[in-house]
């Protein structure tokens, strides 16, 4: 991106990022599901979904276009995850909302700008006898979007901890196998299997937990555990099994399928308190807010397999 001069328009955005906000694909820092994201953002939940184009003022000041063309954002993502420049310019009609401040923690800024500050706070936007929005004097001030609070343990970083696991599926997995290999033999294994804690840098930092008593290894070499130990664990797999009944189905975006090689599917849950990850031909892995930076895996035994079969049939998947 070219660093701005005096003569361009004061009122444009320097683009830093953007980010997808839709059922299927949405910050993980933001909340559990889909509505819950959007209300984080004040966005009433749009089956469509939307794009989140952040960048800065001529000022430096941080600023959030929320837009309805999903396409062009998810363009603009691939095109830069390609190593590919993109210019991303929405259309002034795609625009939905432009909100003050930066709902995601960035560590960039656009060059020749100012250090990236939040703009001063203006009043929230009212309705008119019209129905249309507009500001109203007296009306109280519209504070600008904050990242969540990734610094300690909790939802936002349990999250965060889930898709880094995803992200890294075979390192996960080769640390599990080498637990297993180490644990042959022994008299017991000890219910408690030290693993590194993911965090948001991605770097490891912490320690896992295992949750299940070993047993003889599935054909992938999965662990197969002859119980589930771990009361969390336990609570968890419940709660999933909740999620497939009609009068207790999830709120939309809870339990989410990706893509993963050899025809596999990646899947995606969160819940109170709870996040899993599992890839439907292999193991699952557990991560609880109250087991601050452990990593529970559950080995796939009889009963996984069909658990995640009908959690990707209901999973939203990406367009």
């Amino acid at each position: 991106m070219a660093a701005p001069d005096d003569s361009e328009d004061q009122d444009a955005l320097y683009v830093l990022t953007a980010a997808l906000l839709t059922p299927a694909r949405f910050p993980a820092a933001l909340g559990d599901d889909y509505p819950e994201s959007c209300a984080a953002l004040g966005l009433e939940p749009y089956p469509g979904g939307y794009g989140l184009v952040i960048g800065q003022d001529s000022d430096g000041a941080r600023w959030t276009v929320v837009v309805d063309d999903v396409s062009l954002v998810a363009v603009a993502i691939a095109s830069w995850d390609c190593g590919m420049e993109y210019d991303l310019s929405p259309g002034e009609r795609t625009v939905v909302s432009v909100l003050p401040g930066w709902p995601l923690d960035l560590a960039v800024a656009a060059p020749g700008l100012p250090a990236p500050h939040d703009p001063a706070p203006e009043p929230e936007p009212s309705r008119d006898d019209s129905g249309q929005d507009g500001p109203t004097a007296g009306t109280a001030l519209r504070l600008p979007l904050a990242p969540p609070d990734t610094g300690t343990w909790g939802p936002p970083q349990r999250r965060l901890g889930a898709d880094e696991i995803a992200l890294h599926w075979t390192q996960w997995r080769d640390r599990t196998e080498a637990e297993d290999a180490e644990a042959t033999g022994t008299a017991k294994r000890s219910e408690v299997a030290k693993e590194p804690e993911v965090t948001q840098d991605s770097e490891a930092t912490g320690t896992a937990q295992g949750a299940d008593a070993p047993g003889e290894s599935s054909e992938n070499g999965s662990p197969s555990p002859v119980e589930i130990s771990h009361p969390g664990v336990r609570r968890v797999l419940g709660e999933l099994r909740a999620y497939l009944h009609s009068d207790t189905a999830p709120p939309l975006g809870r339990v989410r399928s990706g893509f993963a090689p050899d025809g596999a599917r990646m899947l995606r849950a969160d819940g109170p308190g709870w996040s899993f990850v599992a890839r439907t031909d292999d193991m699952a892995f557990v991560l609880l807010d109250e087991e601050p930076g452990e990593v529970l895996p559950v080995g796939r035994g009889s009963e996984l397999p069909p658990l995640l079969k009908a959690l990707d049939a209901m999973a939203v998947r990406p367009a």
